[in-house]
């Protein structure tokens, strides 16, 4: 094929700009191993990714869908220190409510604990107070 240019492809992308992005991406699959589409004759990636385009070997939309998905990919990395920090700030409140519940029970028992002494001191008083008023009758 003779010499292709951006020129003979710009019709089927609506701007110059959209179109390089999607030829250098398919240029860069290609490097990559993908099979090209068409005949290679020896050309360059950059090349064959353009005769591709113009071709219309490949759909404006699939090569649309692949430089955005070359963009949306996260690598496995990312993702673990994600939920790794999740998790921490997962483990710190569950930390954090265990305390707080820790220390409401504590205080439940002292309070309960106070309360059963005053009981006993209370019956422990009027146990005295009646044992008197018991000894002054016997006199």
């Amino acid at each position: 094929m003779a010499r292709i240019t951006v020129e003979d492809c710009i019709d089927k992308f609506p701007s110059r700009f959209e179109l390089v992005l999607v030829a250098s991406n398919r240029a860069r699959k290609l490097f990559s191993g993908e099979n090209p589409t068409v005949e290679i004759d020896n050309d360059k990636n950059t090349v064959v990714a353009l005769r591709e385009i113009a071709e219309q070997t490949l759909t404006t939309e699939q090569l649309k869908n692949d430089l955005i998905e070359e963009y949306q990919t996260n690598t496995f990395s990312e993702d673990e220190e994600i939920n790794e920090i999740e998790n921490n700030s997962d483990e710190s409140e569950t930390k954090a409510n265990e305390l707080e519940d820790n220390q409401i029970e504590q205080n439940n028992e002292d309070l309960s604990k106070s309360s059963e002494n005053l009981h006993i001191e209370s019956a422990q008083d009027n146990l005295e107070d009646s044992s008197d008023d018991e000894k002054t009758q016997d006199l």
